[in-house]
C-alpha cells in the first residue's frame, strides 16, 4: 500500500461496523490516502450526514475539499479517479474488465444484504431460506471468482481492488453470522476459492486494521436491536 499522500480535508462519515463504510476506508488506504473519520452515533443520524446526503440519509458520505460523494460504490469509483496519481487502481484499466467487476459488485449488492441481516436476526424472516440465497449468490461469485482473478491471489489480480473492496466488505458480517446462526456461511466445501480468497483480503494491509472481528459485530448488532427497540418504544 502506499505511503499517505497529502489529501485536501478528507472526511469519511459513518459507522466502524458498516460494511459499506468499510468499502471507503479501504480504498483510501489502498490509495495511501489519510482521512478523519466522522463517527456516526448508534442509531441516530447526525446534523452532517443529513446535510451532505439529504437524498437516501445515508451513510456513508466522503466530504471531499468539503464537497460531499454518497453511495459506497460511487465513492469508491470517485477516490479512484481522484487519487488516480496515488497507489494501485481501484478499477480494471480495461473498459470489459471494468464493466464485469461492477456487474458482480451490483450483483453482490443485491443479493447479500438483505439475506445478511434476516441471519443476523435483524429482519424478520426464513433463516434457512435466507441461508440458502446467501449460499447461491457466493456459489455465483465462486465462479465469478474463478474467471476473474484468471488465477491470481485476487479478484483484480495480483492486488486488491473494486470488487475484491465490494464483496470482501461483506467477511465480517459473514463471520457473525456464522457466530449467531451456528452455521457456515463461507464454506470451505462450497466456497473453497472465496474462502481461501477471504483470508488473503483480510490479512491484507488496507484492510486488516478496518475489517471488525465477528465478536464485536455481534455485540454491534444487539446494541442496534436494543436501540431500534427503543426509539420504537418511544411515544
Amino acid at each position: 500500500m502506499a505511503s499517505a499522500a497529502a489529501a485536501p480535508d478528507v472526511r469519511v462519515v459513518g459507522g466502524w461496523a458498516s460494511p459499506f463504510v468499510m468499502r471507503v476506508c479501504v480504498a483510501l488506504r489502498l490509495k495511501g490516502v489519510a482521512c478523519e473519520f466522522l463517527q456516526e452515533e448508534l442509531g441516530k443520524k447526525s446534523g452532517l450526514l443529513l446535510a451532505s446526503n439529504p437524498v437516501h440519509k445515508k451513510m456513508p458520505v466522503l466530504l471531499h475539499g468539503g464537497r460531499p460523494v454518497c453511495e459506497s460504490l460511487v465513492i469508491v469509483q470517485y477516490v479512484d479517479e481522484a487519487f488516480a496519481g496515488a497507489g494501485p487502481r481501484i478499477l480494471p484499466a480495461d473498459p470489459y474488465d471494468r464493466a464485469v467487476h461492477r456487474f458482480w459488485a451490483e450483483y453482490a449488492d443485491a443479493k447479500l444484504p438483505t439475506a445478511l441481516r434476516t441471519l443476523r436476526g435483524m429482519i424478520d424472516g426464513d433463516k434457512a431460506e435466507a441461508a440458502e440465497l446467501v449460499a447461491s449468490a457466493l456459489g455465483q461469485l465462486e465462479e465469478a471468482f474463478a474467471g476473474c482473478s484468471k488465477g491470481r491471489r485476487f479478484f483484480a489480480g495480483d492486488d486488491v481492488g473494486f470488487l475484491d473492496i465490494v464483496l470482501g466488505s461483506y467477511v465480517g458480517w459473514f463471520r457473525a453470522a456464522e457466530q449467531i446462526t451456528g452455521q457456515p456461511v463461507l464454506d470451505e466445501s462450497r466456497t473453497p476459492r472465496l474462502a481461501a480468497w477471504a483470508t488473503r483480503f483480510c490479512a491484507h494491509e488496507a484492510v486488516s486494521d478496518v475489517m471488525p472481528d465477528a465478536g464485536s459485530l455481534v455485540e454491534f448488532g444487539e446494541a442496534l436491536r436494543a436501540a431500534l427497540a427503543a426509539s420504537a418504544s418511544r411515544p
